[in-house]
């Protein structure tokens, strides 16, 4: 596996997502630059994810951790990590401008493969978010990255 890469390389990311609320279904495609740094165990990509209705460009890093839990952090004027570990429900927070809300992330599917020469990966991630008992909705992630 890779050596420590605390500078980062740069690398292409395909992103994929896919939500489905309140009976809506929404597919976003974003084809980003960004950069991996690998320190420890963790493997992290780091990209800004552009918002098509506000033109604003969100921070966003994706901690991955031994390939069997992620941490997504999302930077805008709300904040958000949620973790995600297969077939766990794991508390996570949302930072508003109008305080922290609760919530859960439930994971059906967690699937993380990396490969050396040239580094590349897939993290392909299924999960539900709760509200307390509420359903916010089910979401997917598809992440493919090449350095």
């Amino acid at each position: 596996m890779m050596a420590e890469l605390r500078d980062g390389v740069p690398i292409e990311i395909h992103l994929e997502t896919f939500v489905e609320q309140e009976g809506e279904e929404t597919h976003l495609v974003f084809d980003e630059q960004g950069q991996l740094f690998k320190m420890g165990n963790s493997i992290y990509l780091r990209y800004q994810e552009n918002n098509p209705e506000t033109g604003e460009n969100i921070p966003v890093t994706m901690k991955i951790d031994n390939g069997e839990s992620i941490l997504l952090t999302r930077s805008a004027e709300a904040e958000m990590r949620l973790r995600f570990a297969n077939g766990k429900r794991i508390e996570a927070r949302y930072r508003t401008p109008y305080g922290i809300l609760p919530i859960q992330t439930v994971t059906p599917m967690l699937d993380v493969r990396l490969r050396d020469r040239p580094f590349a990966g897939v993290v392909n991630i299924d999960y539900q978010l709760f509200a307390g008992e509420q359903h916010i909705g089910n979401y997917k992630i598809r992440l493919q990255f090449t350095a």
